[in-house]
């Protein structure tokens, strides 16, 4: 059971919302617009369903404005599918993102996947070059300080890193990191890639090697 956010301003899509996150034993709270969102709702919410268009402070605006005082994961609803639009919502630090109009059962999936994810809690450290792994904390550090990453880029560094040499697909980094059936989504995992090199890079270390047509992977010599 968690906690589950839903916000919409589609009086029909919140009922839908509720409904069937209910179904899995979740507590499902709505608002109708980013702007009814508090610090008291990132506080109390395990996942966060964030519609991209609505009137006022639109999804992408409530992201950049929660999202350095949430830590749970934020999936957008959204009917834009262009593919600028999803880097946007990714870069803004969005988790994933489902496509208007979905099915149930992949709205339940999605969520019930990044709520396993963020329960599993293992309990070790491991060294990369000079970053440090705590897969407890799910946290990177570099010279004692954490890198600042989003649930999901940690999720990565930490699958990457703890292969390191091997190289895997954007479809199977995908499919393990977040646990779906089905294809994954190329662009999310390209625009996770960027924005962990960036803050990477900030800290003077640029582990992750592209291997063009095939993938990704940690390079070797940074262990």
């Amino acid at each position: 059971m968690a906690n589950i956010l839903a916000v919409d301003d589609d009086a029909d899509v919140r009922h839908l919302l509720t409904t069937a996150l209910e179904r899995d034993g979740h507590i499902v709270h709505t608002a109708a617009s980013g702007s009814q969102i508090t610090d008291a709702h990132c506080k109390w919410a395990d996942c966060i369903l964030l519609d991209v268009m609505m009137p006022g402070e639109d999804g992408f605006s409530t992201c950049r404005r929660i999202r350095s005082i949430v830590d749970c994961p934020i999936l957008f609803l959204t009917a834009k599918n262009e593919e600028a639009d999803i880097i946007r919502g990714l870069g803004l630090g969005g988790d994933d993102y489902l496509m208007k109009p979905f099915r149930i059962t992949e709205l339940r999936a999605r969520v019930n996947a990044h709520l396993r994810r963020e329960g599993r809690t293992p309990h070790s450290k491991i060294r990369r070059g000079q970053l440090d792994f705590d897969l407890g904390e799910k946290l990177i550090y570099h010279a004692g300080t954490p890198i600042k990453l989003t649930r999901s880029e940690y999720a990565i560094c930490e699958h990457l890193a703890t292969h390191a040499g091997q190289t895997f697909s954007k479809e199977q980094i995908y499919e393990t990191v977040f646990g779906f059936d089905g294809t994954a989504d190329d662009s999310a995992i390209t625009e996770h890639i960027k924005n962990i090199r960036a803050k990477l890079r900030a800290v003077g270390s640029e582990p992750i090697e592209t291997v063009w047509g095939v993938g990704y992977k940690w390079r070797r010599e940074q262990t």
